[in-house]
């Protein structure tokens, strides 16, 4: 087999096997870069809650640590049951004023929403800064992702507003994994609902000190249980709308039948004239226990007002994809044989050309020569 002969033939080869592996390549994703992002000095990893400035807000003093003390003396252990981690407070200047930062981080968004819930007062105006916030007087209270902030202002100001935002713009970003807020509160209607009265708590220590109309030992968070607590307005006065999420409708269903026997036991002892309306209902893993000034009929309605809805996600393969997508299949293959024809035919005329200039400019020194012309004859006839 001559040179040229072998090297048409790894050629083709070549030529295959590369085709085949460009049919089962994937359009890679185009990336787009950010031409100022070589410029932006990326935020430290050791650094605080709490930023360096903002908005022309200097930090001149801070403090961080740990103990869940030294963030609330009286609510340390609330602090913990949400999930407390690290707090740092700073004092900021600017301008000659002076404003004192309050940062405490959690250990998931939940954990920060139920304690801006429990440190929220009912006089609070909203404002919208970070996830969610009030403000009374001097005084503003926000949220974003994990972190919970209060800020004591010398003076409020009308840039008061813009300058927290950008505040909370610079706090450390939260992980995806955690930064999902509690669904429950969410299912407490809004008719009747007085302002920022929703609680959010999930243990005992919480519950406590809320104002709850249960006890913890009815409600049992040993099964996973979460509270949302709502004052609402009756015929004659507050009424108390408790929302109980366990993991399972079974063990929501258990604990209904238990706080029904609680009200028939309550109901007997103290007698049906003695004892403020009670009812309970419980709509898949919710149950919604309404007690205080109220008619049979309104807290009927209440109740009936709290529906669960459950969000189904269809997470199985589709095979939709482009890999999976039996024309380009059919298109890939049908350009791989393209380019092998193409490629062979482009050999095949190769080597044939080279082999008619060689046989012009050469002859009979590389082909047809003498020696390769004899044949090996038999003579048989004779």
């Amino acid at each position: 087999m001559s040179f040229f002969s072998v090297l048409a033939r790894v050629s083709v080869s070549f030529v295959l096997l590369t085709g085949m592996a460009a049919a089962q390549a994937q359009p890679s994703a185009v990336q787009l870069v950010d031409p100022q992002a070589a410029e932006r000095k990326p935020r430290p990893t050791n650094a605080g809650l709490l930023p360096a400035e903002f908005s022309g807000w200097q930090k001149t003093a801070s403090s961080a640590s740990k103990d869940a003390a030294q963030a609330d003396p009286a609510n340390s252990d609330l602090m913990k049951e949400y999930g407390f981690t690290d707090f740092e407070q700073a004092t900021y200047t600017h301008e000659g004023r002076k404003l004192q930062v309050h940062a405490a981080r959690f250990a998931d968004a939940g954990g920060a929403y139920g304690a801006f819930t429990f440190y929220k007062q009912p006089d609070m105006l909203v404002e919208k800064i970070g996830d969610q916030g009030g403000s009374l007087n001097n005084l503003i209270l926000f949220y974003r992702g994990n972190v919970l902030v209060r800020v004591e202002l010398e003076q409020m100001t009308a840039m008061s507003g813009a300058e927290l935002r950008e505040l909370a713009a610079e706090l450390p970003p939260t992980p995806a994994s955690v930064a999902n807020l509690p669904a429950l509160p969410t299912y407490l209607p809004r008719q009747g609902y007085r302002k920022n009265s929703a609680r959010y708590v999930v243990g005992p220590i919480g519950l406590s000190r809320i104002g709850s109309p249960l006890p913890a030992s009815v409600i049992d968070f040993s099964r996973g249980a979460e509270v949302a607590l709502g004052k609402y307005d009756g015929t004659a006065g507050a009424a108390d709308l408790l929302l109980i999420s366990y993991p399972t409708p079974q063990m929501a269903g258990e604990r209904a039948r238990a706080l029904e026997a609680v009200i028939q036991q309550n109901t007997t002892q103290k007698g049906a004239g003695n004892t403020p309306v009670q009812a309970v209902r419980r709509s898949g893993p919710l149950v919604a226990f309404a007690s205080g000034n109220l008619t049979s009929s309104e807290a009927r309605s209440l109740l009936a007002a709290v529906n669960y809805d459950a969000n189904v996600t269809w997470n199985e393969p589709t095979f939709l994809g482009k890999r999976n997508n039996i024309g380009n299949l059919m298109v890939a293959a049908l350009m791989l044989c393209g380019i092998i024809l193409l490629l062979a035919l482009a050999a095949g005329v190769a080597f044939g050309g080279i082999r008619i200039l060689v046989k012009r400019w050469f002859p009979g020194r590389v082909f047809d020569r003498a020696t390769d012309m004899e044949i090996i004859r038999l003579n048989i006839g004779d």
